[in-house]
């Protein structure tokens, strides 16, 4: 291991300003497409215990959809990103469960999305920001399962 390379590793977080210039170096560069980012965070936002679906009522419904054709699940739906040379912008659009605290289970999202955006990109995340467009209630699920084994109601 080089000299240089052995001094990256070792970096402590409190550098972690200098390190985010390693995407750019003598011998290349490293460019992140914005699918990247986004995947990443909806993969960390889906993490957080609370967080029942991700996008609004039109991406949840393009989601069912797409659920039914193998292999197409869309790990980006509800998020969009800003993705620069050495920073992104992130948001996020989500369903919370009922009875979760909406203002603590955005502060876990936040921690969780910057935390695995950083470490897994070296970009630095400035802002990430929630929208709640829903609350889901668990008996919503019984009933949509319920009225689907009813029988019509005209024949």
């Amino acid at each position: 291991m080089t000299a240089p390379t052995q001094a990256r590793e070792t970096r402590s977080v409190a550098q972690a300003g200098k390190e985010l210039e390693t995407l750019a170096t003598d011998h290349g560069v490293t460019t992140i497409a914005d699918v990247v980012v986004s995947k990443i965070a909806g993969i960390a936002t889906r993490e957080v215990d609370g967080v029942y679906d991700l996008g609004g009522q039109a991406a949840r419904v393009v989601g069912k959809l797409r659920e039914t054709l193998p292999g197409a699940r869309d790990l980006t739906q509800g998020v969009s990103v800003e993705v620069g040379e050495r920073q992104t912008a992130v948001d996020i659009g989500i369903v919370a469960e009922y009875g979760v605290a909406i203002h603590d289970l955005a502060d876990g999202i936040r921690s969780n999305v910057i935390s695995a955006v950083e470490n897994m990109t070296g970009l630095e995340v400035t802002e990430v920001n929630i929208t709640v467009h829903d609350v889901h209630f668990a008996d919503e699920d019984d009933r949509a399962e319920s009225a689907g084994d009813s029988q019509p109601r005209v024949q």
